[in-house]
């Protein structure tokens, strides 16, 4: 087997599977926040990323960013629509049928934040809505906090992946709690994807190192002093996080142990 075979061999992975989308990259970027449209362009193709959330209610009739999706390439990205700026159930359902009408999605990731200070999600109405746009045909994910019964309460109303945050949104924070999230993977059977709080590439590769399926992330890059360079250090963050974690850390231990066994060392040499 030559080198790139077994480099191939040796990283294989399976995709990211949630309701019926597929994905070979595990990183999800947003559409907020960039300087240009030409910069989103940029790091949305240096990132990998398969994947762009964008917010239903700037791109709709009269929406901050109502050209948005000419500078996106549908040929390359699929769209996760999301309900970003709802703060009640009932304004979030609707903002989830007029994305399903704009762009022919019945996948959208729900949000119902609480107030606008913290954007810390609701969790009653956020639970609200779920139940309700699954009842409606829609692929919920769901932003929520690290609350894993709050994730199984997610899970049991037919949510596609819970998506609690690491941090809040825009934060740069990292993933505050990451014992609450490895609680979650054991307790729900759909994906986890860490959504909001990131600032930097090791906040992601941590995060991957967790289990979870995936990232979500805008501010993170599209607010870097270099938002294209950003994005190249968030692929490949995620994937050697993914690559971590698949591949099994050693156990964290008190004391130091040698990398060659006492046994058989030749007499005077020193264990290294």
């Amino acid at each position: 087997m030559d080198g790139m075979a077994l480099e191939r061999s040796a990283i294989e992975d399976g995709p990211l599977v949630v309701g019926s989308k597929r994905f070979t990259s595990r990183l999800i970027v947003g559409t907020g926040k960039y300087p240009s449209h030409a910069v989103m362009r940029d790091c949305h193709q240096l990132s990998g990323a398969q994947l762009v959330t964008l917010a239903v209610r700037r791109i709709g009739p009269g929406g901050e960013q109502e050209g948005l999706l000419e500078h996106l390439d549908r040929t390359q990205l699929d769209f996760l629509p999301n309900t970003a700026g709802c703060y009640d159930a009932q304004s979030a359902v609707r903002t989830a049928r007029l994305a399903r009408d704009l762009l022919g999605t019945n996948a959208i990731k729900l949000e119902v934040l609480g107030d606008t200070r913290t954007l810390l999600p609701d969790p009653i109405g956020t639970l609200e809505a779920t139940r309700e746009l699954v009842a409606d045909g829609f692929e919920v994910w769901v932003y929520t906090s690290d609350d894993p019964r709050l994730g199984v309460h997610l899970a049991e109303a037919g949510a596609k992946a819970i998506m609690p945050a690491g941090s809040p949104i825009g934060s740069g924070q990292g993933v505050l709690n990451p014992n609450a999230i490895r609680i979650l993977m054991e307790l729900v059977d759909v994906p986890v994807i860490v959504d909001a709080g990131v600032g930097t590439a090791s906040d992601v590769a941590l995060a991957m190192e967790l289990g979870v399926e995936g990232v979500l992330l805008n501010t993170a890059i599209a607010a870097a002093k270099d938002p294209r360079r950003m994005a190249v250090a968030m692929r490949d963050a995620a994937r050697a996080g993914r690559q971590a974690f698949l591949a099994g850390r050693i156990p964290r231990k008190l004391y130091g142990s040698a990398s060659s066994p006492d046994a058989g060392r030749i007499a005077g040499a020193s264990a290294t």
